[in-house]
């Protein structure tokens, strides 16, 4: 009960809930709280199974004769910020996911649907065997279709890549979005002209044209065309920046060099987004977005002014994960054979 509270709300209501409702002769202090669930956390770590670059196990030829499937994975990974406690000004990446399950068969109902993951990238040892040990628990196969769906940082592109022979990795569409979105915003407030050697030339409309070409070529998933067009608006920025010295389009060039590179570095991974949204089948990680939200937001950062240290945020992160998957019960039940099971509990675990 510790542990489990103090993965959901903050130590000092843990320490008041366990003294109004348990008859306890001891006084317990946030402290003590604190450490016996970073305690907990650390012996489920230290029983994580070893890192590898690779987890595609077996022979291609052996894949086909494996047991019927259940249906495939999709797993969607994010990030949220974090007050550091050790640079108080600043915040820290935590990388958070979901992995939903799109149906199972009736005779394995204990598999779960959706399973919930978090960790602090900079110190966690073994993020590739914490996702795929996940998988593993909602039935993952060397046979089943995966998808990944992320933003396209470089930390979470290593981090989904030789987890299954059968993964599509694909760049996240709302995160595409979002940055054109910036940009033609940002482009609408260029000069209508500018001028060079006494003469007029447009800037405002064909920057805003060329910006809505490159979101149609993306969006259907025609990477080389979209690529031709960045240049072209990164030569009509320079011009301006060169001539009037215009700080919108200063600002704007930077940051369509930024874009270029993302695009550059994530070609590999972008669909044909229209044809998959025709088809039913995702685009984005908007069901992250609550996930994010549930995981780090409730707990870490909103109507709380506390700042975390990387190793206690990632090792609390834990025993969040596993209470909202129903599977801390399992894992103290495992250690302590006796612990009771509540009803309707061992389906849930």
């Amino acid at each position: 009960m510790e542990t489990k509270w103090a993965s959901l709300v903050s130590y000092g209501l843990t320490v008041q809930a366990l003294t109004d409702f348990l008859p306890l002769d001891e006084t317990l202090s946030v402290s003590t709280v604190r450490t016996n669930a970073l305690a907990v956390a650390q012996r489920c770590e230290a029983e994580r199974g070893e890192e590898q670059m690779s987890f595609i196990e077996g022979c291609p030829r052996d894949w086909g004769h494996l047991p019927i499937l259940d249906g495939p994975l999709t797993v969607g990974i994010d990030g949220g910020y974090v007050r550091d406690w050790d640079e108080k000004k600043r915040q820290f990446e935590v990388i958070v996911g979901k992995s939903i399950l799109a149906f199972k068969r009736e005779d394995e109902e204990d598999v779960p649907s959706s399973k919930c993951f978090g960790f602090v990238q900079t110190i966690d040892p073994k993020p590739k065997r914490r996702l795929f040990e996940l998988m593993q628990s909602q039935g993952l196969q060397m046979n089943q279709q995966l998808t990944f769906l992320a933003d396209g940082g470089d930390t979470v592109r290593d981090l989904q890549l030789y987890l299954s022979p059968e993964a599509e990795h694909l760049l996240d569409w709302c995160h595409v979005s979002m940055r054109l979105t910036v940009l033609q915003q940002t482009a609408k407030g260029l000069p209508d002209k500018i001028r060079d050697d006494e003469e007029d030339y447009p800037l405002r409309d064909p920057v805003v044209q060329e910006l809505e070409r490159l979101k149609w070529f993306l969006w259907h998933g025609n990477v080389y065309k979209a690529l031709q067009v960045v240049p072209s608006v990164e030569m009509d920025l320079d011009a301006a920046v060169a001539t009037s010295r215009d700080h919108t389009a200063r600002k704007l060039l930077k940051a369509v060099e930024e874009f270029h590179t993302y695009i550059e570095n994530n070609q590999g991974f972008i669909p044909n987004y229209g044809e998959r949204y025709r088809n039913g089948e995702r685009i984005s990680t908007g069901f992250v977005e609550s996930t994010v939200h549930q995981v780090i937001s409730k707990r870490f950062c909103k109507k709380q002014q506390m700042q975390w240290t990387k190793r206690a945020a990632h090792l609390l992160l834990q025993m969040r994960v596993k209470t909202l998957n129903h599977e801390l019960a399992t894992v103290v039940r495992r250690w302590y054979p006796h612990f009771p099971v509540q009803p309707g509990e061992a389906r849930a675990a």
